[in-house]
């Protein structure tokens, strides 16, 4: 699937399992528009996540069709009303309060709204021909505030200044050397980013998630994390990690 265009009439974003459906491998189909995104676009991605969740994955591992990852809003469909940003803001703040992990492989350019995307998953591996770049000034709009505090965040206060003023790009090299992203690499290692943590507790990745979140655009507040934080530390996953060290073998987590 990675770096194929998909036929016009195929899903908005195309769904697959790997890792005996540990993994839910997602990709962003609109290559033919370069997987720009619009109303339908940010409901497709929210709605493919939360289904990942329902259906037992344990990572979500998010890509683009061809050769972008997205080039942001869809300038010609009607971004500018309509509630485009308040649905993006609304799939963009899903993907951060999701209860499992998400990995972003970045096959190419991410611009504007594609850079918030890549933002919002949990860790980012990038392919040579990867970008980043939000030229606000350029297209007369204003950001949120928790993108701008999570983009300074990632890449530091200065880049993200630099960035954000004068529409300067971030590269491969310069998304991995500034901790934007984890490393370069192709699809089979984001994929293999993504079986490490599928392979860790699912209840410790699910409170990591939620206090991570308090940075996002829907943080949870304290009782719910003091609930998820208690089901880690009192779930059969930890008489499991017990026994694997005594008999040493490899965990094998369930997520009770």
């Amino acid at each position: 699937m990675s770096g194929t265009t998909a036929p016009a009439d195929q899903p908005l974003v195309l769904a697959e399992d790997r890792a005996d459906g540990q993994i839910r491998s997602l990709t962003l189909n609109r290559h033919v528009n370069r997987n720009c995104l619009n109303i339908p676009m940010c409901e497709a991605i929210e709605q493919s996540m939360l289904t990942a969740v329902t259906d037992g994955a344990r990572v979500v591992l998010l890509q683009g069709a061809g050769t972008v990852f997205s080039s942001g809003a869809d300038l010609s469909g009607g971004v500018y009303a309509g509630g485009f940003y308040g649905k993006l803001l609304e799939m963009l703040g899903t993907i951060q309060t999701l209860p499992i992990p998400v990995v972003a492989w970045i096959n190419g350019p991410a611009i504007g709204a594609g850079t918030q995307l890549a933002m919002a998953c949990d860790l980012r591996v990038v392919s040579d021909s990867a970008l980043f770049r939000v030229p606000i000034g350029d297209v007369a709009i204003a950001l949120d505030e928790v993108t701008i505090a999570t983009l300074e965040n990632l890449v530091g206060g200065a880049l993200a200044r630099t960035m954000l003023f004068t529409g300067a790009s971030l590269s491969s090299e310069e998304a991995v050397s500034s901790g934007f992203a984890v490393s370069a690499g192709e699809f089979a290692d984001g994929l293999a980013l993504a079986e490490l943590i599928a392979a860790k507790a699912p209840l410790t990745m699910r409170h990591l998630k939620y206090e991570f979140a308090r940075t996002s655009h829907r943080p949870f507040d304290q009782a719910s994390r003091a609930e998820v934080s208690a089901a880690a530390w009192h779930s059969e996953d930890v008489e499991e990690s017990r026994a694997a060290r005594a008999e040493k073998r490899s965990p094998r987590f369930t997520g009770r």
